[in-house]
């Protein structure tokens, strides 16, 4: 038993945890300077959005995310259509009005009596 004990510990001396305690100190470490502050952004502006319409026309614009996405044209004896960016891609397309023409079926196809 006095053998094994004699083991254990010469083989916790030799280990990698026993040679651990043995190591040098680190040398003295020396703090970093201080870093730069970062360069300032350019000012971002928002892009300027220029679709033509007829003067007299009264125009309503709609933003998402700060761009236009919809535009409503009123003109003064007219009556009012939509320029809409369905992709958002710059393909303005017209439309009289922003109903799309689907209708959903209200009637009871079958009932259980």
């Amino acid at each position: 038993m006095r053998r094994l004990l004699v083991v254990g510990l010469l083989l916790l001396l030799c280990s990698p945890l026993g040679l651990a305690q043995q190591k040098k100190p680190p040398p003295k470490l020396e703090p970093l300077p201080e870093a730069p502050p970062p360069p300032p952004l350019p000012a971002l502006e928002a892009p300027a959005v220029r679709i033509p319409v007829q003067e007299g026309d009264k125009v309503e614009e709609l933003r998402q995310g700060g761009r236009v996405v919809m535009l409503k044209v009123t003109p003064p004896n007219g009556k009012p259509y939509y320029l809409v960016d369905t992709t958002g891609n710059g393909n303005w397309m017209r439309r009289d009005s922003l109903d799309d023409g689907v209708r959903v079926p209200m009637w009871p196809i079958h009932t259980w009596d």
